[in-house]
Formats: C-alpha cells, structure tokens, sequence
C-alpha cells in the first residue's frame, strides 16, 4: 500500500447485518467488492455511512431510519446480542460496541482509541451517556489527549460515500445550487455545478482532466456552461452545457441517466485533494460499455491518490481491474464472506479469459446462491 495518511488498512466487523463475523480484513489502496444481490456488498457500505453518521453526530438518526436497533443486529436480537467494530489506521485505531437496549434503543459503549508509538494496548474512552462519541468530544476539545482522537475524528469525517442513483428529474444534481456550496463535492453531487465552476476558476487544471474525461464518454461536449444566476437573495449554477459547433445552451435535464452519472462520477474520481478514502456503490449503473472501460481507467488512476472502495456487479468493469484488487462477497450460511483474490489462484484460467470473464463463467464463486 502506498503511504497515504488516514486510509484504513484494517477493519474488524462482528453482528453487523449479514456481516456475523470479519476480523481484521485488510484493506488495500484498491479494493473492488463484487457479489450476487443479496451478498452483503451493500451492508459492507452501509457501515461506512454509520461510521461517518456517528462521527457526525448523527448516529440515532441513522439507527432510525435503518428500522431501528433490531434491522442492524445480524439475524436480530435472540442470534446477535452486540455489535462490534475496530479500524486500524496505520498506527492508529479506533473501537467501539452498539448494544441493543428496551425497544429500539442502543448504547454506544466500550469506545477506545489506539497510537502504536504512544502505547502498547488501547485506551479505554468508557461509555457514552447520551450515544455521541467520546472520541468526537475529546477530539474537540483542548484536553492534552485530544490530540490522539483528532487525527481519526478529521479522517472519517472526511470519507465521503457516493450514490449517484438518483438521476432522476428531480434529482439535485439536475438542478441549480447556491454557488457558495462549492468547497466539497456532496455525496449525492447535489452541487456538482458550483463545485465545476469552482475548480474552473481555482484548480484549471483539475477542471480540464474532467471535461476531457466526460468528452471520452460524451464526444459531442464542448463545454460546461456554469454561469451564476440571481434567484432573489441568492446566486445559484446549474449544470448546463453546449456541444461542438453550436452555442445552444443545453440543460442539465438533456443530459442521460448514464452521461450525467457518468460526469459525477469523473469529478468525484478527479477532483484536486481527494479525501483519504472514496467509497462508491454500483458506479457502472446505466452506462455504455465503452463509458464502463473508461470508469475503469479513472477509478485505477484514482487510486494512486486515493483510498478506493468499490462495490460492483459488473464483468466489464472488473475488467479493467488486477485479480489482487477484486474481493468476492458470498452468502454462506446466512451470512456474508469476503474473500480477496489471488493471482496464483487463477495463473491457469488468466491466460485464456479476463478477471470479468472468469466471474460471469463462475469460476470466480460469487454467483446466486440458494440456502
């Protein structure tokens, strides 16, 4: 792994959805999940989005709007009495326990943090009387320990999670946004044009790199049209274009489901200073086989800077991928397994077929299974 600070190199789930048990799963620069519906592709992601939640302070509401304690809790209460998670930061760590109390309520409890030059066990946080993170409220404050719990706190909270599904007619990414919403780009590129206009002012360069990759996809592009509008007290940009050979400003809503996922996903895979780690569900959704191969491309390039976790379902997009980078997600008696691949494992097959061929042939054993 390349040497990039606040990446998670190690993560240890237990009880978590259809995760009963993952100890110390390493985590590389590039990690590709796939799997059949239903593996667990999507629960793997979804801890990432409690984790941000609860760095956020926003971890009851998350608990909520997953259906409650009970949905959270591997095969619910009578199987799973706790849920468990640890995350190694290089010499950084990071633990705590979810339990189930009356109701649909939890407990976040047993939080500690870990520096290898600093100890040689964890430190005990203890736990929280009102489930918000101890380690975010020593993060922010001015005790001498905080120093030890700001480096974990500013990594995660810095992870963003993308799900461009939505590309909908009323979908933000379609629509204009406040042009000072310009700094990050939001999960759901719901400001995708102020953040354009911003790096086409700011980062040239960057800016150019993504409209020659959306050209690739979009060869009649010529230019975004990022232009401010007054809409009574604010200023807003939409994400409006105009092709070769004409000055016809064209709208966000003129654009395909695939094209326009396709643009925020080139920015996010793009963009100047990247998080630590980018985590994005299903990228190839709606997309022409040829755009597939070039996301590919982004997505490895990417990944020279960045952290990279991928859930996929797609042959072609494994493609473009080393068999060391792809993890197999499998449903095994109730529960989901993660396996990363082996080159020496496939040395045979790898010489007649491609890392997507050999998943659609199932030889690579991550089909449909029937329990």
């Amino acid at each position: 792994m390349c040497d990039m600070d606040g990446q998670m190199d190690k993560l240890t789930i237990r009880g978590f959805k259809s995760i009963r048990e993952l100890d110390g799963f390493e985590l590389k620069d590039l990690n590709v999940f796939v799997g059949a519906n239903g593996a667990g592709k999507s629960n793997l992601l979804s801890f990432f989005s409690m984790l941000r939640s609860l760095i956020d302070g926003n971890l009851s509401d998350y608990v909520r709007e997953s259906g409650g304690i009970s949905d959270l809790l591997h095969n619910g209460r009578k199987a799973t009495d706790e849920m468990y998670f640890e995350m190694r930061f290089g010499q950084r760590g990071y633990r705590f326990t979810l339990k189930p109390g009356p109701g649909e309520d939890f407990a976040l409890s047993d939080e500690a943090r870990y520096y290898a030059p600093g100890r040689i066990d964890w430190w005990e946080l203890g736990t929280s009387n009102d489930n918000r993170s101890l380690l975010v409220k020593e993060a922010k404050g001015n005790l001498p320990d905080s120093e030890y719990s700001r480096p974990v706190y500013n990594t995660v909270r810095s992870w963003v999670v993308y799900h461009f599904h939505d590309t909908s007619p009323t979908a933000g990414m379609r629509h204009a946004e406040i042009v000072e919403d310009n700094e990050v780009l939001r999960p759901d590129a719901s400001n995708i044009a102020p953040f354009l206009a911003h790096l086409r002012e700011e980062e040239k360069h960057a800016y150019k790199e993504i409209v020659n990759a959306c050209r690739l996809v979009t060869p009649f592009l010529d230019d975004f049209l990022l232009k401010p509008k007054k809409f009574g007290p604010k200023t807003k940009v939409a994400l409006s274009w105009k092709t070769k050979g004409s000055d016809y400003p064209m709208q966000a809503y003129h654009l395909s489901d695939g094209s326009i996922r396709f643009i925020c996903l080139a920015t996010a895979l793009l963009q100047p200073d990247p998080p630590p780690s980018l985590i994005i569900d299903e990228p190839e959704l709606g997309m022409h086989p040829e755009a597939i191969r070039i996301l590919g491309e982004l997505i490895n390039s990417a990944a020279k800077e960045t952290q990279l976790i991928v859930a996929t379902q797609s042959p072609l997009l494994l493609d473009q991928f080393a068999i060391e980078d792809v993890i197999v997600v499998n449903r095994k008696e109730g529960q989901s397994t993660f396996e990363r691949l082996n080159e020496e494992d496939f040395t045979v097959w790898l010489e007649d077929y491609s890392v997507g061929e050999l998943w659609a042939k199932n030889v690579i054993a991550g089909g449909t299974s029937h329990e």
